[in-house]
């Protein structure tokens, strides 16, 4: 696909969810106007709070949110999850939520685990395999007894 497509496609499927996200606002009630979006959503979703721009955005077809925030417009709305996006989007939000999730827990040692912890892990990987493999196993047992 060209970019000159893609770009007409991504901009079809901003446009579709927001002709989508103001029917189903229409549909419960509520204004289709950003701070009643912003206002609403913000009281059903337990994440970081959308502003107006955010909401004004979504009304005028300009983003599309992440997947979970799709999630709360569709419960809050009680449509289904296509109704506000193709399937082919949703396919790509939840790849990219998977990536995003795989990322983190990648680097997730490296934000928590302190200067110590790394030259202690340097230290493991000198030593030869059958020590490693004595040292998980009481890494493994420590972490049953403990998380479990």
């Amino acid at each position: 696909m060209k970019k000159n497509e893609k770009t007409q496609q991504d901009r079809r499927e901003k446009q579709r969810f927001a002709d989508n996200l103001k029917k189903g606002l229409l549909a419960k009630g509520y204004s289709a106007r950003g701070n009643v979006l912003e206002r609403e959503f913000n009281l059903r979703y337990y994440g970081t709070s959308i502003t107006p721009h955010t909401a004004g955005k979504w009304l005028r077809g300009e983003s599309i949110p992440r997947l979970d925030k799709l999630k709360t417009l569709a419960n809050w709305l009680q449509v289904d999850l296509t109704d506000l996006v193709s399937s082919e989007k949703l396919e790509k939000l939840e790849a990219g939520e998977l990536r995003r999730s795989d990322i983190l827990q990648q680097h997730r040692w490296e934000n928590l685990a302190t200067q110590q912890d790394k030259t202690l892990f340097n230290h493991f990987l000198d030593l030869p395999e059958p020590q490693r493999n004595v040292v998980r196993e009481v890494i493994i047992a420590l972490h049953k007894q403990h998380c479990e």
